[in-house]
């Protein structure tokens, strides 16, 4: 009778025990989980016990392996070895269950805090940005004492990353998803203002008068990952961005802010000058000429950075001479620095006076030899119906040719004589494939040391007094090259330029045929 009794009182302790560990009461038992309990005692959320959210509506077999794993929660506290982070995954189901949001993607736009319009049916029926959202997207625990609530960094964040850049800002959805055109006068100074004069009757852009609304990147950083993850191979994974999102966002129901850094959005009250960014006019400043010098951006030309890129000297290396400007206009036009020989001299010695203008000038001879072969082949390509089957591979050479000479003409190639001439190269050759394609006949190419391959010999080498050696290695035997260089002439007819002292010999040595009898 007495061990009847005793399993009585074990089964009644043991319905007890269970539907304590369902309450909010026993949660806050562990001392970590206090400022989760003070926050949804005063949230919205208050009247309802935390396993209604943090175990969703399932099976049996589910729910018995989630009261498991609160158990082993408990096991880790009295043990001491539990993380001072708690981190919850909260499902959608527990938010769209009967009885709590279920009719919420059927109450259509809704609007909150100042005015700002928001449908959540687009939000989590559509992908956005590729993604899959969850309810945590947006309603996450980041702001100490809001339990649950929806922090707009996270809608920063998505409608604002990459979307500005100098004077564009383009937010996801535009302005007008999200706000209403403000109905009320407004003044600033003595001058009052209605938005509609100027958004609808004028068709401006609300970032034409509201500047530096946006503040902050978004990135994620590599550092972050550490906060959760030490594996080194999930660590691996930080640059498969469609992997990421997938398994922390649609997976794992994990809010945006516990990877990216913080964004924020406000419109500011006029109350002092604006802080002017002349970057939001003068655009991509000197792209072509940065490009140049690191050796890259060109068509089918691979890299081929400067040997002073290589060396990593700055600009302000070369650019060493102040613009001849009064220097009382200084004060209102500012300074600029010129590039000269000065500059060569400095670090290189007086053996490379003259060496930029000569670089200068065999540019404009290449550039000028160039020139009628470029454009006798528009004039082709422009009688050529646009049906012709062959008309978009013209086309696309043509458009490769003058992009490449643009670039060079444009972007200053003396900021990497080498690579310039790379692109020249590339230039005439697709002028020829074009030619040859068309069945057309182009001008003939004047001579430029840049077109030949001359340019290594006639610009530095006889300059600078470089020695070329008298023999070589080749496949084994020796070579007297100083005869090959006087009976070839230009390097690159045999020679391929990868970069600066790197000119390893062509793979096809067609050349050698002309004076070997059965080549090589």
């Amino acid at each position: 009778m007495a061990l009847l009794g005793l399993f009585i009182l074990l089964i009644i302790a043991m319905l007890f025990f269970f539907k304590f560990s369902t309450s909010p009461q026993f949660c806050r038992s562990c001392h970590i989980m206090e400022p989760y309990y003070q926050s949804w005692k005063t949230s919205k959320h208050k009247g309802v016990v935390c396993v209604d959210c943090h175990y969703p509506p399932a099976m049996p077999h589910t729910l018995l392996w989630k009261k498991f794993q609160a158990l082993s929660q408990v096991v880790k506290y009295v043990t001491r070895t539990y993380s001072s982070r708690p981190f919850a995954e909260i499902d959608d189901a527990a938010c769209l269950r009967q009885g709590c949001h279920s009719e919420r993607l059927l109450q259509g736009k809704l609007t909150f805090g100042r005015g700002i319009k928001f449908d959540h049916k687009p939000h989590l029926l559509e992908r956005k940005r590729g993604r899959q959202l969850r309810c945590v997207s947006c309603h996450s625990q980041i702001v100490v004492g809001k339990h649950v609530e929806v922090t707009l960094d996270t809608c920063y964040l998505c409608h604002f990353k990459g979307m500005k850049e100098g004077r564009k800002l383009e937010p996801l959805g535009g302005c007008m998803a999200c706000h209403k055109i403000p109905e009320k006068e407004f003044a600033i100074g003595n001058i009052k203002y209605r938005h509609k004069d100027f958004v609808t009757e004028h068709g401006i852009e609300c970032q034409s008068c509201h500047l530096d609304v946006i503040q902050g990147e978004g990135d994620a950083l590599k550092e972050r990952c550490i906060t959760c993850h030490n594996q080194p191979e999930k660590l691996e994974k930080y640059g498969d961005i469609p992997f990421i999102h997938d398994n922390h966002i649609t997976k794992h129901n994990i809010a945006c802010f516990h990877c990216h850094s913080e964004m924020t959005h406000s419109v500011k009250t006029v109350t002092k000058p604006t802080k002017l960014d002349c970057g939001r006019c003068h655009t991509d400043m000197h792209n072509g000429q940065k490009n140049i010098y690191e050796g890259k951006g060109g068509k089918e030309v691979p890299q081929m950075p400067s040997p002073m890129y290589l060396a990593q000297v700055d600009c302000v290396g070369c650019h060493i001479i102040e613009e001849g400007k009064e220097e009382s206009h200084q004060e209102f036009n500012g300074k600029t620095f010129k590039a000269s020989q000065a500059g060569c001299i400095k670090c290189h010695g007086e053996k490379y006076a003259g060496l930029l203008d000569d670089w200068k000038k065999e540019l404009a001879v290449a550039l000028i030899a160039l020139e009628p072969k470029m454009s006798e082949a528009q004039n082709v390509l422009a009688k050529i119906s646009a049906d012709a089957p062959d008309y978009a591979r013209l086309k696309d050479l043509f458009a490769q040719a003058r992009y490449n000479y643009d670039f060079v003409r444009f972007s200053m190639g003396i900021h990497n004589i080498y690579y310039s001439a790379k692109l020249l190269e590339n230039v005439n050759d697709n002028l020829d494939k074009f030619a040859n394609e068309a069945k057309a006949a182009l001008p003939a190419l004047a001579k430029a040391s840049l077109l030949d391959g001359s340019f290594c010999a006639m610009l530095c080498h006889a300059k600078l007094d470089v020695k070329l050696p008298e023999e070589v290695k080749y496949k084994g035997k020796a070579m007297p090259h100083s005869v090959h260089v006087e009976a070839v002439g230009a390097c690159e007819k045999c020679h391929d330029i990868v970069r600066h002292k790197e000119v390893p010999l062509k793979s096809d040595l067609s050349i050698c045929k002309s004076c070997h009898e059965g080549g090589m």
